[in-house]
Order: C-alpha cells, then sequence, then structure tokens
C-alpha cells in the first residue's frame, strides 16, 4: 500500500504560443488602415506614411511567418524555444526564478542557477507570470519578485 504522505511528482507544464494571433492581426489591420487613411484623407507625405509603416513591420513579418515559441516544464528540466533559438535547463541545477517588472509594466522572467548564471527566458516563450510560478512552486522551486528594477 503507497504511503499518504508520499506526494506523486508534479505533471509536465507546456506554454505555447504563435505569432500569428487574432490581437496581432487586429493591430496589423488597424494600423495599416490608419495609414491608408492619413495617406488618402489627409494627403499625408509618402516620407511620413513610410516612417510610420517601420513600427508594424515586426508584428507583419510575425503574421507572415507565423513563429512558435513556448516552454515546456518536467520533473527533470526546462525547456524553451522561441523561432530558431532553443535551450533546456536541468531543474536540479536552478536556484530560483526571478520576476521582474519594468517600469514600462513589461515582466522578464530569469533562471538563477545555484552557480550564480543567469539563463533570461525569452519573452514569447514566458507564460502568463500567475501560471509560470504557480508551475515552478508546484515543481518545489522558489520565485522571487521585484518591481520596478529599469533593466
Amino acid at each position: 500500500m503507497p504511503d499518504p504522505q508520499t506526494k506523486p511528482p508534479p505533471a509536465d507544464f507546456t506554454f505555447a504560443r504563435r505569432g500569428r494571433s487574432p490581437a496581432a492581426f487586429a493591430l496589423v489591420t488597424a494600423w495599416l488602415a490608419a495609414l491608408l487613411g492619413l495617406w488618402l484623407l489627409l494627403e499625408a507625405s509618402p516620407l511620413v506614411i513610410a516612417l510610420l509603416t517601420l513600427p508594424v513591420l515586426p508584428a507583419l513579418l510575425d503574421l507572415i511567418r507565423n513563429p512558435s515559441a513556448g516552454l515546456t516544464m518536467s520533473p527533470q528540466r526546462v525547456d524553451w524555444h522561441s523561432g530558431r533559438l532553443t535551450g533546456f535547463v536541468k531543474l536540479e541545477e536552478v536556484d530560483h526564478l526571478r520576476l521582474d517588472t519594468r517600469w514600462d509594466f513589461s515582466r522578464r522572467a530569469t533562471l538563477v542557477l545555484k552557480d550564480g548564471q543567469r539563463l533570461r527566458l525569452p519573452q514569447e516563450a514566458t507564460p502568463p507570470i500567475d501560471r509560470l510560478e504557480a508551475a515552478f512552486a508546484a515543481h518545489g522551486l522558489r520565485c522571487k519578485r521585484h518591481h520596478f528594477s529599469p533593466f
């Protein structure tokens, strides 16, 4: 008979996202429609239109290429991928997860290893912070939050 105090190993945690999303499509469509309106209705300069097109190009490329990003956590290791970038670390090497909130309210997740090395998780591969924190807690790892760090 199994010991009632023995906990089963935590289940694998998986998070994935694609570059082609309804929100990205809506944003790119709205931006390009606004540029078209500026050009046709307000007769904006082609140079102004070209300059205002630059910020939407990365989102447009994501819609076209549809890159994959994600993170998987098993009882043995953490794996992540973002486009062509991949990485992994064994859980036994991880000291804690550092969660930084920057002044622009963006969030960064960094794995701090027992030897002091830091591995920044790609932002595209990082799940919502609450889910990531819960997954680390389920695997018995600490999470440290740092609010409003400039870098």
